[in-house]
């Protein structure tokens, strides 16, 4: 089972984008965010043509994310239950494996905070803290779970292209890191950090100096699975191909391989 996550940055720009991806990496589902566009926009005709199913939580402008599967998603959760929020960030469903079994598949794109000490700062922090309780919860329901997306945390130095010039700031801060370290506390594993992986390897770039072409960026997108789902990850690779398309993302896909149970 292929599970894969990209931020596409505006799901009307990036369409072609995605459906030539599928067609050359037919995965079992991915998850996307950053659509940009409301609900009645949201491509599903083209996408089931492709032979995609979709659920999706949309948004004009900003946000929106969405989970593409081969199955129909069943039992849709659309944002972080009790958590009051207009910004359409989660959207979860159980799939059907090639096993026959359940896979829970949550696409997630987390507050970027702008600046540490700001007041979108101090809500990443605060939407990282209801997403560990809902997914305390969720851990308990479904074994097999995994949590797809853009977190905007580079959990570690090796994932920072000049760990220096970051030093302390938003994606890095120590608060955030700890954010994500507390979501692997629950019982998540890094799948991209099973493997032995080439150094600077990265997923996102900044459009800006050149990024993609020095390689300089960042690791901050992630595909976090529960322990007994994790340990039939066979491989987790960043694919920085449609990072060199025209007009692409600024992120690249990432792509998990996990043997059925």
């Amino acid at each position: 089972m292929k599970l894969a996550t990209w931020n596409v940055n505006s799901l009307n720009v990036r369409l072609g984008h995605v459906l030539d991806w599928l067609q050359a990496n037919p995965v079992d589902a991915l998850c996307l965010q950053e659509l940009k566009l409301p609900d009645d926009k949201f491509p599903h005709e083209v996408l089931r043509a492709a032979g995609y199913h979709a659920c999706w939580a949309g948004q004009k402008t900003y946000n929106g994310v969405a989970i593409l599967s081969k199955t129909p998603p069943l039992d849709i959760q659309r944002n972080i239950p009790g958590y009051e929020d207009e910004q359409q960030r989660i959207i979860a469903a159980t799939l059907t494996g090639p096993d026959g079994k359940p896979v829970r598949v949550v696409s997630a794109y987390c507050p970027n905070g702008q600046a540490v000490g700001s007041d979108k700062y101090a809500y990443k922090l605060d939407w990282f803290q209801a997403l560990r309780g809902w997914l305390d919860e969720e851990i308990v329901r479904h074994p097999d779970l995994a949590i797809l997306g853009d977190y905007n945390v580079a959990p570690a130095d090796e994932d920072v292209h000049d760990p220096e010039a970051w030093a302390g700031g938003i994606l890095v801060s120590d608060p955030e890191r700890q954010a994500f370290r507390d979501l692997l506390e629950l019982g998540f594993r890094d799948t991209f950090r099973l493997f032995d992986q080439p150094p600077r390897t990265f997923s996102w770039w900044d459009y800006r100096r050149l990024g993609f072409r020095r390689n300089a960026g960042l690791r901050i997108d992630h595909i976090l699975a529960t322990q007994d789902l994790a340990a039939r990850c066979r491989e987790c690779t960043v694919d920085k191909t449609p990072r060199g398309w025209e007009k692409p993302s600024d992120h690249a896909p990432v792509v998990a391989t996990f043997h059925t149970a």
